[in-house]
């Protein structure tokens, strides 16, 4: 499977956009693309993961990664639309409560 990673950066304000799955194949392309701007001072970094459908524990350690070092430098990270699978995730591994994480629009139950 492919991955897309659209980012663009302005005034210290890290938009990204992501499509596609995040498994063993595919992380090193978005953990190159994010490794570019982790080492901003007080980057803002707002990811939008509505466009994926999967992801495994390698895109977990890419976005863990990424965080750190963009909290270390004194910015923030915010990921947004994630499905309730994603979402579930994140929360299972604890990091849902400890990173900013936006779920996509409310999904039925």
């Amino acid at each position: 499977m492919n991955i897309q990673v659209d980012l663009t950066e302005s005034n210290n304000v890290l938009k990204g956009f992501v499509h596609g799955e995040i498994d063993a194949h595919t992380a090193p392309v978005l953990r190159e693309k994010l490794e570019a701007y982790q080492n901003h001072q007080g980057l803002k970094a707002e990811l939008d993961l509505s466009d994926v459908d999967y992801m495994d524990s390698t895109g977990l350690g890419v976005f863990v990664a990424f965080y750190k070092s963009v909290n270390a430098n004194g910015g923030h990270v915010k990921l947004k639309g994630l499905s309730a699978r994603l979402k579930r995730l994140f929360d299972i591994t604890g990091l849902g409560d400890i990173m900013d994480i936006e779920s996509a629009a409310k999904e039925g139950n």
